[in-house]
């Protein structure tokens, strides 16, 4: 270690005259005393104060440029040892050496600021702000015949593309070129594994997504599910994810979807076809992804249902009934609840059996796969007034709605139960639903439902109670009275928070309430015609009507 102590004292007197001999040497005592206890060495070149030294030492001109790189990239492996750095000054003149040609300094430099920056979102940013990505994206160009530059700015994309910031960058450079072109080279399983990972959060921006698409990437990963769709060797099958999961990825930018769909005709949307029926779980997952993604607009809905799609999805979830895979069931579900979204298919899936096929998951315990079975059934029940009354007939549903109304742990299918339940009703307008959802319970739910924070959601609700009101008051009357509608009313109608059509369809259904003598008396004991006077004067002209017709109703029942 003496000679370590003597080599720190030299470099101190260090200037730029110095003769590079002798810096040479004190250079390879540093680095040979770092190889051999990195950490002590690290703290030792630390008290020394030498690291101010390296900053003017790192200039292209010098000899030692990439021997004063490699140190600082061997001392940064210590994190104790990355702010000194940065404090020492040596982030802009490492920089500044990413322009240079020699491909031991840059390779020196890449490690130097790879691992000054590690884990340091506020250097890599810093990183960013100097401008590295076009610079890095050029090198990867010129010098990707050398396979440790190539590794280096792999990994340095693979840093810098977590941050959000660098995407808009990276989508000014030819990143995406480059990057499908180093790939095609790529016979290594971890070399393919390389580029993937900076492939996965680059392709979350959709403008890199198009770049990706256009520079050839998608049939590169076609290829790459044919070659490994029936090995059972690991690499192949976790090639097989990335590759088909990257595929779904790229579907989900609005333009690069439309591209690989090409009217349908697109090879690459029959190849994805091919995958449904596909024996591995992994495929069909990817295949049902990839056409709830195709199906983002009413033109490809259309088209794929006239197709013959919904039969491939009725299949594959047929084959995951009993003991199937959750993930396929979810996104055979996604794909279905997004084809049934444009008027003209939800009567042709009805009639081709999807109600059925989708009530087979009702005994499903998975939160996922319940609240994609509650769209689907909404969305293919809107406007459908013989589905919504053979559904709401269906104890068996009604029954597990109304338990799933209760999901407190679940959000989402709390919710969307509350919504199937009231769509059940507004779309049959038929007492035999109705009369369903009271003998199973479904009434106060409804009723707590007009009390949600979603307008839409509570506007739901007003209007199936209106219609229970209308259609159905006796066998309703006592779980309404216990479930309090009247007051939760007048608080609606006293709120100046309540969006307009809240307050009208509030006042609609105190005019149907008023038909069942508890229920009036309610309203009565609570000064109902005092607030809907005061709403005679809204600014909103249907309220305000609506206001003068309520306070008439009230006065003659008083």
């Amino acid at each position: 270690m003496d000679n370590l102590s003597d080599a720190l004292k030299n470099l101190k007197l260090t200037t730029t005259d110095s003769t590079a001999d002798s810096l040479e040497g004190c250079l390879d005592c540093l680095l040979q005393a770092l190889a051999q206890n990195n950490m002590e060495t690290s703290e030792k070149i630390q008290k020394s104060g030498v690291l101010q030294v390296f900053a003017s030492l790192l200039t292209p001109q010098s000899s030692c440029t990439a021997k004063v790189a490699n140190i600082i990239a061997e001392v940064a492996r210590n994190e104790f040892m990355r702010n000194p750095c940065v404090d020492a000054g040596l982030i802009p003149p490492l920089v500044q050496l990413l322009n240079c040609k020699d491909q031991e300094v840059l390779l020196q430099t890449g490690r130097a600021l790879g691992n000054i920056c590690y884990d340091s979102h506020t250097l890599q940013s810093q990183l960013i702000n100097m401008g590295v990505i076009p610079t890095l994206v050029k090198l990867l160009g010129i010098h990707c015949q050398n396979a440790a530059l190539t590794e280096m700015c792999l990994v340095a994309f693979g840093n810098l593309a977590e941050l959000e910031s660098s995407k808009e960058q990276f989508a000014y450079t030819n990143i995406a070129e480059e990057l499908v072109k180093l790939f095609k080279k790529q016979i290594e399983h971890d070399k393919k594994e390389m580029i993937f990972e900076v492939l996965a959060p680059l392709a979350e921006n959709d403008v890199i997504k198009l770049q990706l698409v256009e520079a050839g990437l998608v049939e590169c990963l076609l290829e790459i599910v044919q070659k490994t769709v029936d090995s059972d060797k690991e690499d192949d099958i976790a090639e097989l994810k990335t590759a088909s999961d990257l595929m779904v990825l790229l579907l989900l930018g609005d333009e690069s979807m439309q591209k690989l769909f090409e009217g349908g005709k697109g090879s690459v949307f029959q190849r994805v076809l091919s995958w449904i029926p596909s024996n591995s779980h992994q495929l069909q997952l990817a295949g049902a992804l990839a056409i709830a993604n195709f199906a983002r607009n009413d033109g490809n809905c259309i088209h794929m249902v006239d197709n013959g799609i919904v039969q491939k999805l009725m299949d594959l979830l047929d084959r995951h009934v009993e003991d199937g895979n959750v993930t396929v069931q979810h996104a055979a579900l996604s794909a279905l609840r997004n084809l049934a979204i444009p008027v003209v298919n939800k009567a042709k899936m009805l009639s081709a059996g999807v109600a059925e096929a989708v009530l087979k998951f009702l005994r499903s315990e998975m939160p996922p796969v319940q609240f994609k079975l509650l769209g689907t059934l909404r969305m293919l029940i809107d406007a459908q007034a013989e589905a919504a009354e053979q559904l709401g007939k269906n104890v068996k549903l009604v029954e597990r709605l109304v338990e799933w109304c209760e999901a407190k742990d679940h959000a989402g299918v709390m919710g969307e139960s509350n919504r199937l339940l009231s769509a059940l009703i507004r779309h049959s307008k038929s007492k035999d639903v109705i009369r369903t959802i009271v003998q199973s319970g479904g009434i106060k739910h409804l009723v707590t439902m007009a009390t949600s924070e979603h307008v839409i959601m509570q506007n739901e609700a007003l209007v199936a109670l209106a219609l229970i009101a209308a259609l159905e008051l006796v066998t309703a009357e006592k779980d309404l009275e216990n479930a309090q509608l009247v007051q939760i009313l007048h608080r609606l109608l006293s709120d100046d928070r309540s969006a307009p059509e809240i307050k009208y369809n509030s006042m609609v259904l105190i005019c149907a309430l008023i038909g069942s003598e508890p229920l009036q008396k309610e309203v009565q004991s609570m000064a109902f015609l005092e607030v809907v006077s005061k709403l005679r004067s809204h600014e909103n002209k249907t309220v305000a009507q609506q206001a003068s017709l309520t306070e008439q109703r009230l006065a003659v029942e008083s």
